[in-house]
């Protein structure tokens, strides 16, 4: 499941790439598999030993682009421990809404963004944000949960001001956001409630449904889970 559309990041063959807050990995493997050389990075050291197994899963068995090239390590969006001018294409997805300092981080990815290098950085939509928070309290006082809400604007504005020219906007994962109101009204501590289980094995079904993926993202027009501003830093 991918929030990035690769084409409008122009990810190609051999490029360095960054992917900031990685999680469980599925913006690296796209990398990966389109022949770029990526760092996954993350603050989880869970995240980054699955991610790391999910690459060298690749690796051997062919999924990857040969010549693609993989390094996990634990890190801080807030203290990159990169060069400036290191990378040809950072994603930075569903991380600012927990950093303490986001125009920090978005700093940090800048100076680490090659001159005319592309970035996508995604966030919760408000509306979606706003209507988990009126429905339950653990939303927003979990630990290591969200600590802020976005609206486009405040999120460009931080980008600007940082150098960088969005040059695309996009939506996406309007079911996911049924997903999470349905956690919400259940309890988010019950992963495995009824209603809960059989809606993510719904989910799973669409990823191997192109049908369900159009559908998808129609819906994306009206109720997105997530926010994607696209940008490049000026040469």
């Amino acid at each position: 499941m991918l929030t990035v559309d690769f084409d409008l990041l122009a990810v190609q063959d051999g490029q360095n790439t960054l992917d900031a807050g990685c999680g469980l990995g599925r913006h690296s493997f796209e990398f990966v598999a389109r022949g770029a050389h990526v760092f996954s990075m993350d603050m989880d050291m869970d995240c980054v030993r699955r991610t790391r197994f999910t690459l060298v899963h690749m690796r051997d068995s062919g999924q990857s682009k040969p010549g693609a090239r993989f390094q996990v390590l634990v890190g801080d969006a807030l203290n990159l421990p990169f060069r400036n001018n290191t990378f040809d294409r950072i994603i930075c997805s569903e991380v600012m809404e927990h950093v303490s300092d986001d125009n920090r981080a978005c700093s940090e990815l800048v100076r680490v963004l090659k001159p005319g290098g592309l970035i996508a950085i995604t966030v919760p939509t408000y509306i979606s944000e706003l209507l988990y928070d009126t429905l339950t309290y653990e939303y927003f006082t979990s630990p290591g949960g969200h600590i802020r809400k976005y609206v486009p604007r405040k999120l460009a504005q931080i980008m600007e001001q940082n150098g960088l020219k969005i040059y695309a906007i996009d939506f996406r994962h309007s079911f996911h956001t049924i997903y999470w109101l349905i956690r919400c009204v259940v309890g988010l501590h019950l992963e495995n409630q009824f209603f809960t289980r059989h809606y993510r094995n719904f989910l799973t079904r669409v990823l191997f449904s192109p049908f369900m993926q159009k559908v998808e993202r129609f819906f994306d027009n009206f109720f997105p889970k997530s926010i994607i501003l696209y940008a490049q830093k000026p040469l």
